[in-house]
């Protein structure tokens, strides 16, 4: 796996990751859409540790500043 993400790509990915476990945890989203938010959050963080989103590989994009 090559990194294809870049620093302020996974700084925001993590920080988008920290609002929806907040708001779940506020009752401000719940139900189904907060389950589907939180696996969403979850995939986020999981991806900005390992600077690899296989979406990025479909797409053809790279953040990531290292050749």
């Amino acid at each position: 796996m090559k990194s294809n993400m870049g620093g302020l790509d996974r700084i925001l990915r993590i920080i988008i990751a920290i609002v929806i476990g907040f708001l779940y945890y506020n009752g401000t989203i719940s139900g189904t859409l907060g389950i589907v938010l939180l696996v969403f959050a979850g995939v986020f963080v999981l991806t900005s540790f390992v600077s690899f989103c296989p979406l990025y590989t479909l797409f053809g994009i790279n953040t990531c500043k290292k050749n």
